[in-house]
């Protein structure tokens, strides 16, 4: 499917500092250019992710949150929020999916958009970070059901955060998605803001690894680039409508 909306608001759960550039920056683009509110979450700031002599974590985790404010900020994001969880050792515990049904809970985001968990074996060369299944993981169970459930977590009522039972779950991956989003119009955004981990691409031009990805999951579909997702809708179009008071407008599909 390849229909494209633009929710009212989004909320982008990840591991690590550039993980949103590498896999949804040029649909965040799109949503913030017709009139989104969206917002990062990051679990840790990476800050184990800088192999240079005489680096230390204090210094790395400075480097790595400000180069992805400066990427969140080229596509128009400027709610970003640091978990700071251990880069490296990151667990999808009940601690980690509490302080995630806050950010929900605060932000009230009718889309959340997260990793794959299952995600083990990624291509020839790579296998999937640990670190990227737990902070998945999290963020699901954060999602559905526990951010909806007002029993569960209740003592964040008394910090003035209520339940939130978000709309639908879009997941990145490398395969499985039945939604396409055309990012021809944004992915020079993207890959700017990727540019923007200087520390991470160093001496390498991600342009045409990038494009070339994105070319890949736009072929057949009418899109130049694009960027895929498998969508869990957690609540139908008609009781979201109901419940918001709002109508969902969708474009075309080449839109």
């Amino acid at each position: 499917m390849s229909t494209f909306y633009t929710p009212e608001s989004a909320m982008v759960i990840v591991a690590h500092p550039d993980d949103i550039e590498f896999t949804c920056a040029g649909t965040v683009a799109r949503w913030v250019q017709g009139g989104s509110r969206v917002a990062y979450v990051v679990c840790t700031s990476g800050e184990v992710g800088i192999a240079e002599m005489g680096m230390t974590k204090e210094k790395a985790m400075k480097i790595r949150e400000a180069e992805q404010l400066d990427a969140a900020g080229l596509v128009g994001v400027k709610d970003v929020v640091f978990l700071r969880e251990p880069d490296g050792m990151l667990q999808a515990t009940l601690e980690l999916r509490k302080k995630l049904v806050r950010e929900i809970r605060r932000f009230k985001p009718e889309i959340v958009v997260c990793g794959d968990p299952t995600i083990v074996w990624a291509g020839n060369s790579y296998i999937n970070h640990p670190d990227h299944r737990a902070a998945a993981t999290a963020a699901l169970d954060a999602t559905f059901p526990a951010a909806g459930q007002p029993n569960l977590f209740e003592e964040l009522a008394e910090e003035g955060f209520s339940a939130h039972k978000p709309r639908k779950v879009y997941v990145t991956g490398w395969s499985g998605s039945d939604l396409f989003v055309n990012i021809e119009d944004t992915i020079d955004r993207k890959i700017a803001a990727l540019r923007a981990h200087k520390s991470q691409m160093r001496d390498w031009d991600p342009e045409p690894r990038i494009k070339e990805w994105a070319a890949e999951r736009g072929q057949g579909k009418e899109m130049a680039y694009a960027e895929g997702y498998r969508v869990v809708t957690l609540v139908s179009d008609e009781d979201w409508e109901k419940s918001n008071g709002r109508v969902i407008l969708e474009e075309p599909p080449t839109a």
